[in-house]
């Protein structure tokens, strides 16, 4: 049974606090369309708002076409993710700006994450971009790569999204995430001063938070930084509103 607006609890909305979550552990809840399942990470309210989640389809499985108030941002985690625009296969990063719609399925089944209605509603860039077709930068350290995948500034925030690979062993000096900060770990584990995140793991650390991050095994992590900030003001002023 899926939740309905009466009976659903907000998850981890409070954005000043850090969150973790393996997701490999969570249960798979269903959606309103058969065969499509999601892991919510964090949900403002039933079937509308704020959202990120992991989200499988199944071979053969298309969502109703829906519109995106406020954006949607995915990255393909495996298979192959489709739409009337295209294929998107795993490694592909998708970002569909405010007010716009589609009908997504997969015909042989995929994982995603997405990230839905977060968007500032300047920015108005469409992006499909394959990573595994795109170029990798030196990172600030050695053992780091960095590829970028969008950044927005406006006259309060600057928000960027990259991959970045971490070599065996590579180390970073201690630093502080204005806007704060959330990693998806896509391969390996990732690692600082406050514990071990393998495979998997979703991070969300708030706006002014620091740690000092390193790799001993090698990993590659999906992040995202200066967003968070942005969003609890929104949220704040909401909630002044209503």
């Amino acid at each position: 049974m899926t939740a309905t607006t009466s009976n659903f609890a907000p998850i981890n909305m409070d954005r000043l606090q850090r969150c973790i979550i393996e997701t490999t552990s969570n249960e798979w809840l269903p959606s309103p369309a058969q065969g499509v399942w999601r892991k919510p990470l964090e949900r403002e309210s039933a079937e509308q708002g704020q959202v990120t989640s992991i989200v499988r389809y199944e071979p053969g499985t298309f969502f109703p076409e829906h519109t995106h108030p406020q954006g949607e941002e995915i990255f393909v985690l495996s298979g192959v993710f489709e739409d009337e625009n295209g294929s998107y296969p795993a490694g592909t990063y998708l970002r569909n700006p405010p007010g716009s719609s589609h009908t997504p399925g997969s015909t042989v089944g995929c994982e995603l994450l997405v990230k839905l209605n977060m968007f500032d509603m300047n920015d108005q860039e469409t992006i499909v971009l394959n990573t595994h077709e795109t170029d990798w930068l030196p990172g600030l350290v050695d053992g780091l790569s960095v590829m970028p995948l969008h950044e927005f500034a406006s006259q309060n925030t600057a928000e960027h999204t990259a991959l970045v690979r971490w070599q065996t062993g590579t180390h970073f000096s201690t630093h502080r995430h204005m806007g704060g900060e959330e990693i998806l770990v896509i391969e390996g584990t990732f690692e600082d001063e406050f514990g071990q995140y393998p495979t998997g793991t979703w991070i969300r650390s708030p706006h002014d938070s620091k740690h000092q991050p390193f790799s001993n095994d090698g990993c590659l992590i999906l992040v995202k930084v200066g967003h968070l900030a942005r969003l609890v003001d929104e949220a704040s002023l909401s909630n002044k509103v209503n």
